[in-house]
């Protein structure tokens, strides 16, 4: 019998975690209390925001379903190791659609992580090479989480930052976010030594560490960093805007393009759409990236996109002619 109430009610909580409705006998068997323990248990469960929902019947049963908010899980030692392993791939490949929230979510659970289970997600991450999409450079995990936690707690952070022409500096800065473009992570942060705001590419910092310094964080100019991310690199780079048409519904180009290279608009019947962007990717990697749209389009601007399009074509013809 388990008399001490907290124990009681995580080895309670990890009973209804399995997805399986449960006898009130049962629970009471399992956990050696009375019926109306159990009843009393549930109430306290519930007062913590678990959603716990009761079947009528001479055996009345519990479940725990979906609620309005997300209350805190309990994890077995083998679903940890999957979720974290899961995280890290993700975060270290900058995966399309693998965001801050994914990081931040990693740098929690290696947070509470029990040193056996640490070295299980490290052996077991060195011992698998992930088939990875796309020119986004490899990041060690860690490097994502010490920043998202420094994020997260308001932290000064020092690293070492390797800039594009080799250089090496050492930089002392207050972190605001972390950005995923879907190929590269950034962080966007207010260097100190420099007295502005700044990007950082993730794959070129080392040696990160909060420093326990707290601070208040500062007003980005543009309210948003992720727009900060994209005029920092278009400052950083000649770019060019381009028209593309589409052969398809809004709905369908936008479920095929990513949200960084333009919105589709809708023209004509609505069974056409137009894309307008501006970017600084070469005229050969835009050109590759419409063809992975798999949808009709035309090219309309610039005239460097035009002539790329056409001779890819050109030479997509001859490779299938030769098979």
């Amino acid at each position: 019998m388990t008399t001490d109430t907290p124990a009681r009610l995580l080895q309670l909580l990890s009973l209804l975690q399995t997805p399986r409705e449960w006898p009130g006998g049962e629970l009471a068997d399992r956990l050696g209390v009375s019926r109306r323990t159990v009843r009393r248990d549930i109430d306290r469960l519930r007062e913590l925001g678990y959603p716990v929902e009761a079947s009528k019947g001479s055996d009345g049963g519990y479940r725990l379903v979906a609620g309005k908010a997300m209350p805190p899980l309990l994890l077995d030692d083998e679903e940890a190791v999957a979720i974290a392993v899961g995280l890290r791939a993700g975060a270290g490949h900058a995966v399309a659609g693998v965001d801050e929230a994914s990081v931040r979510a990693l740098a929690k659970l290696e947070q509470v992580l029990p040193a056996r289970l640490r070295h299980r997600v490290s052996t077991l991450q060195a011992a698998t090479t992930p088939l990875t999409v796309g020119d986004g450079a490899s990041i060690a995990p860690e490097t994502l989480t010490v920043m998202a936690s420094a994020v997260a707690g308001r932290e000064r952070l020092r690293f070492g930052y390797r800039a594009a022409d080799g250089s090496e500096t050492r930089r002392q800065a207050e972190p605001y976010r972390l950005v995923s473009t879907g190929r590269r992570w950034y962080l966007v942060a207010y260097d100190l030594d420099r007295a502005d705001w700044r990007t950082f590419r993730v794959d070129r910092v080392s040696e990160p560490f909060a420093t326990g310094a707290r601070f208040t964080p500062r007003e980005l100019p543009t309210g948003n960093a992720a727009e900060f991310l994209r005029q920092s690199i278009q400052r950083q780079q000649e770019t060019y805007e381009f028209v593309v048409a589409f052969a398809g519904s809004v709905e369908e180009v936008s479920a095929r393009l990513p949200a960084w290279l333009g919105t589709p608009v809708s023209e004509g019947d609505g069974g056409r759409c137009v894309v307008r962007g501006t970017t600084g990717d070469p005229v050969e990697w835009l050109a590759v990236r419409l063809v992975m749209a798999r949808c009709e389009f035309t090219v309309r601007e610039p005239p460097e996109l035009v002539t790329c399009v056409r001779e890819l074509g050109d030479r997509l013809t001859r490779a299938g002619e030769g098979a």
